[in-house]
């Protein structure tokens, strides 16, 4: 993980005691609302429906157990008990008084915590493969590049307002586990044919009201200019980008609109900036300072590179089997496995963790995975660093903690955004559907049979629940003021079970929430009747088509006069 330095510690806790100040003079009057609003925007303050949200930003997904603990202290303290880990691998409380927000930002200063930039119109929270630097098909550790981008994008001063919320996904691995495609820059780390390490660059896509699937704007980018080329890319966007029509303001709008002039502007940009001084060297990333922040990415001390002695084959049966196929992945290492422990079960959001669980999966990370966990796209946890000969005491850990649930996906580990429970922008409530769902499908063995499946649910077309990167996506509406959803099949999110990124596409009218979970049931009962052996579900959707499963799912409608 990275480390800290003297000078970062001292950045975040002088943003913090900026942040009490501008507070203090915000309470008493001194500092309006409409003034204080950007600036607690700009340290990821929002109020929601009900009470303000606090987003916390974890960089590409890496947390400590100390920061865990941290996390569950001012959950229980200041909040109402737990926090919900988010798909951009951050974690937000949804309770916390405005009045003690600028308590909880010096709490998250001291384990080198904050929330900078996880909200406002600027570049967002760095993400990347959850098994960054473990990935057994990993080509280059993404982590280091990461941070470096994290580092030049925080408070920069040219992109601290732009058009529309900017976000960056990096990954190295030969699967794109990051979602790339689906991201205003989407980086894939590659090497050229003599062994240079450079970039793929995509540009341009996004969910939301227009879903849109990047382009490739750049084959192979030498690594010591990537930050010259996105400065390019955002300066052209910060620069043509519509600031009229909120709905037309995201970098997908205007690569779309604009296609060739778009990135031959941008090739402009990048070398006006390459030639702003005499060798264009200035503005490259020195290789002293990867060095130096590739220093914090080592392996764990007791951890080496040729891995830990062999375990013994296990005879597992039962939940332990099923456990161990689900939840368990592969390592880069031989003799460690990667391990996920699953947030997704009955009683509780996706995503959600009690300040207890909190505490007990900070402690099973210092127990078995050398104090680090990292948050997935899937809104679960992961260990990083599990020995296989721990693999059978960590499952009686996991149980013990609730996280066991062998679903990892399956159709109950999906993912949800907090909908209309607790965002101003929700159309509908996506968390009952959830929990509909989860206990209609509570039977592993129908579970398990069903096989692998991406079920994702938003509450608004913002596309925070990612619908349409789904095999099965929900889409909460606005209908006369009543809650509807349209159902979604086909999307994929670039990884190797979906297949290349594509949206999901709209299989009828909309259903009312009574409807919802009876309409999946009709599409999966469809597939299992149509499936061939051994067929998974996004494979029969792309043989047979979406025709095959609108009958059945609108068979579920209680009436037709519903409207899309």
């Amino acid at each position: 993980m990275y480390q800290y330095t003297d000078f970062d510690r001292r950045f975040v806790h002088q943003r913090a005691a900026q942040f009490r100040d501008q507070l203090e003079r915000n309470l008493a009057g001194k500092l309006g609302d409409d003034e204080f609003r950007p600036l607690r925007l700009q340290n990821g303050w929002y109020v929601q429906r009900h009470a303000p949200m606090l987003r916390v930003a974890v960089p590409y997904g890496e947390i400590h157990a100390r920061q865990l603990r941290q996390l569950a202290r001012i959950a229980r303290e200041y909040d109402r008990g737990y926090g919900h880990f988010t798909t951009r691998q951050n974690l937000q409380f949804n309770w916390i008084p405005l009045v003690q927000s600028a308590d909880v930002m010096d709490l998250l200063a001291q384990v080198d915590m904050h929330g900078i930039q996880t909200s406002g119109n600027c570049i967002r929270n760095i993400t990347s493969d959850a098994l960054a630097g473990i990935a057994a098909d990993e080509l280059i550790d993404p982590r280091p590049y990461c941070e470096v981008l994290r580092q030049w994008s925080t408070l920069h001063p040219e992109f601290a307002f732009l058009p529309r919320k900017f976000k960056i996904a990096v990954t190295g691995a030969a699967e794109d586990r990051a979602a790339i495609a689906w991201h205003d820059i989407g980086l894939h780390l590659r090497q050229n044919a003599q062994g240079e390490v450079g970039f793929e660059v995509l540009v341009g896509g996004g969910m939301g009201r227009t879903p849109v699937i990047a382009t490739r704007i750049r084959e192979f980018l030498p690594w010591q200019q990537i930050l010259v080329f996105i400065e390019a890319i955002v300066r052209v966007y910060n620069r043509y980008g519509r600031r009229d029509n909120l709905y037309k303001a995201r970098i997908k709008i205007l690569v779309k609109a604009e296609g060739q002039k778009f990135f031959d502007a941008v090739e402009e940009e990048f070398r006006h900036i390459l030639n702003d001084d005499a060798d264009g060297s200035a503005h490259l990333i020195p290789q002293a300072e990867l060095d130096r922040v590739k220093a914090s990415f080592v392996l764990p001390e007791g951890v080496a590179e040729a891995g830990a002695p062999a375990a013994a084959p296990a005879n597992a049966s039962g939940a332990f089997a099923r456990w161990l196929q689900r939840n368990v992945h592969a390592h880069r290492l031989p003799g460690y496995r990667a391990v996920t422990l699953s947030l997704k079960r009955a009683g509780q959001a996706p995503g959600d963790v009690t300040a207890e669980q909190m505490e007990s999966a900070a402690a099973i990370a210092e127990r078995f995975s050398h104090g680090e966990l990292r948050v997935t796209h899937d809104q679960n946890l992961l260990l990083p660093w599990v020995r296989e000969s721990e693999l059978a005491a960590l499952w009686e850990a996991a149980k013990a903690a609730t996280f066991a649930t062998p679903n990892i996906g399956l159709v109950t580990d999906m993912i949800a955004c907090p909908g209309g429970d607790f965002c101003g922008l929700a159309n509908a409530r996506s968390l009952p559907l959830a929990a509909e769902l989860t206990e209609r499908y509570a039977d592993l063995d129908e579970v398990h049979d069903i096989g692998d499946i991406d079920l994702h649910i938003s509450g608004c077309i913002n596309s925070c629940g990612h619908h349409h990167s789904g095999h099965i996506g929900i889409l909460g509406v606005d209908k006369d003021g009543s809650e509807w959803y349209q159902l979604t099949m086909g999307g994929s999110d670039g990884s190797t079970l979906s297949g290349a990124a594509v949206p999901g596409k709209v299989i009828g009218p909309s259903f009312a929430a009574d409807e919802v979970a009876d309409a999946i049931e009709a599409v999966l009962d469809t597939y299992r009747a149509q499936r061939a052996a051994n067929e998974r579900f996004i494979d029969t959707v792309r043989r047979i088509g979406i025709e095959p499963f609108k009958g059945p799912a609108n068979a579920v409608r209680r009436s037709t006069a519903h409207a899309a």
